[in-house]
C-alpha cells in the first residue's frame, strides 16, 4: 500500500513538473523577441548591408521592425518593401550610378535644348535654375535627386502617402530638420520622397521641403538608428555600422549660425557623435563590416562586390550571437508547434 501511494505521489510529481514546464515555455513562445535592425549611413559602403542581410536570411532570422539612415534608408526600406538581399545585391551591382545622381534626362539625351516644368536641359542636363521650383534659405545643393527620386518610386510602386507600418516590415527612416537643428523620424508619407531626405547630403543633394520641415541626411544627428528600431518596439536590435573610424565625443551644440554656415559649424562640432556611440553600445548585436579603404563614393562595380562581401565576412563574425538569436526564434516556434498540436 505504501508503495501505492509512493508511487502516485512521484506520478504527481512528475506532472507538476511537465505542466510548470509547459507553461514556462507557453509563456516564452507568446514572446518570442521581436528583431530590429538599424540601417547605418555611408554612401556606396551600404552595400555590406546587403551582405549582412544575406547571412541573417539564410540563419532564417526573422526581422520585425526596421530603421534606416541615409543610404541606410534605402536599404532598409527596399527590404521593408519585400525586396531580398539577392535582388539589392543585383540592384547595387547594376545600377548606373553616376547617372542616377546626374539629374541627367535620359529622354532629353539627344536634344541640344529642352525646356521642361521651368527646367532647361542641354543633351539632357539640367543648367540654371528651375523656375517653378520652391525656394528657401537652404536651397543650396548640386543634385535634384529626381532620379534617385523615380527609381525608388518603380520599385516601391506605392501610394503617394501612406504609414511605413503598412509595409511588409514596420519601417521608419532618419532625416534632420535644418531649420530647427532636429533629428525627423519618417513614419508616414511618400516612401520615395522620404527616402531621398534621409539621404541628401549636405551641399550634394538639394533640401526636401515637407510637412514644414526643411530636410537634410538624418546622419547629421543620428547615423545609426538604434534607439529608433527600440521605439518601435524591437526586443533585439541588430546594428549594421558602416562607420570606419570611430572615437568618442562629449556633446557639443550648434551654435547661432546662420545658411549654410550652419552645416560647416556642424561640421566642427559634429553633435552627432555623442548619439552615435549612445546607440552603438546599445545595440544587442553590433555588426561593423571592415571597410577601410572604402569611400561613401565607391560605386564602382568592383567596389560594390568587395563591400557586400565585406558584409558577409562582418555578419561572420557575429556569428556567435546570431545563432544565439536563432535559437530563440526556432525554440519558440517549437513551442508554439507543439502548444498547437496539444490542442
Amino acid at each position: 500500500m505504501k508503495n501505492i501511494v509512493s508511487h502516485r505521489w512521484i506520478i504527481a510529481l512528475l506532472m507538476i513538473i511537465l505542466l510548470s514546464c509547459q507553461t514556462s515555455e507557453t509563456v516564452y513562445a507568446q514572446k518570442r523577441p521581436k528583431v530590429g535592425i538599424a540601417f547605418g549611413g555611408g554612401g556606396a559602403k551600404g552595400a555590406a548591408e546587403v551582405g549582412v542581410l544575406k547571412v541573417i536570411e539564410e540563419l532564417g532570422i526573422p526581422v520585425d521592425y526596421i530603421a534606416g539612415t541615409s543610404i541606410g534608408s534605402i536599404v532598409g526600406g527596399l527590404y521593408a518593401c519585400g525586396y531580398d538581399a539577392a535582388f539589392l545585391d543585383s540592384m547595387f551591382s547594376s545600377q548606373e550610378w553616376l547617372e542616377l545622381f546626374s539629374d541627367r534626362e535620359m529622354d532629353y539625351k539627344e536634344n541640344i535644348i529642352k525646356k521642361k516644368d521651368g527646367q532647361t536641359y542641354v543633351f539632357g542636363f539640367p543648367v540654371g535654375k528651375n523656375k517653378n521650383a520652391k525656394r528657401g534659405k537652404f536651397n543650396f545643393g548640386a543634385i535634384r535627386g529626381d532620379n534617385i527620386v523615380e527609381l525608388l518610386d518603380s520599385l516601391t510602386a506605392l501610394d503617394d502617402s501612406i504609414s511605413f507600418d503598412e509595409l511588409q516590415i514596420p519601417f521608419r527612416c532618419v532625416a534632420t530638420d535644418i531649420e530647427t537643428q532636429t533629428e525627423v523620424v519618417l513614419s508616414s508619407g511618400n516612401l520615395p520622397l522620404c527616402m531621398r531626405a534621409s539621404m541628401a547630403i549636405p551641399g550634394a543633394f538639394k533640401p526636401i521641403y515637407m510637412n514644414g520641415y526643411t530636410l537634410l541626411d538624418g546622419g547629421m544627428l543620428n547615423n545609426l538608428p538604434v534607439d529608433v528600431v527600440r521605439e518601435m518596439g524591437a526586443d533585439i536590435v541588430i546594428a549594421i555600422d558602416l562607420t570606419v573610424n570611430k572615437r568618442e565625443t562629449k556633446n557639443k551644440k550648434w551654435k547661432n549660425a546662420k545658411g549654410i554656415f550652419r552645416i560647416v559649424d556642424w561640421a566642427i562640432s559634429r553633435p552627432d557623435l555623442k548619439k552615435y556611440n549612445e546607440n552603438r553600445a546599445a545595440a544587442d548585436i553590433y555588426i561593423n563590416p571592415d571597410l577601410e579603404g572604402f569611400s561613401a563614393t565607391s560605386f564602382t562595380p568592383e567596389h560594390i562586390k568587395e563591400m557586400i562581401q565585406k558584409g558577409v565576412e562582418a555578419a561572420e563574425k557575429a556569428m556567435p550571437e546570431l545563432q544565439e538569436l536563432q535559437k530563440k526564434v526556432l525554440r519558440a516556434k517549437l513551442t508554439r508547434y507543439r502548444n498547437v498540436a496539444m490542442k
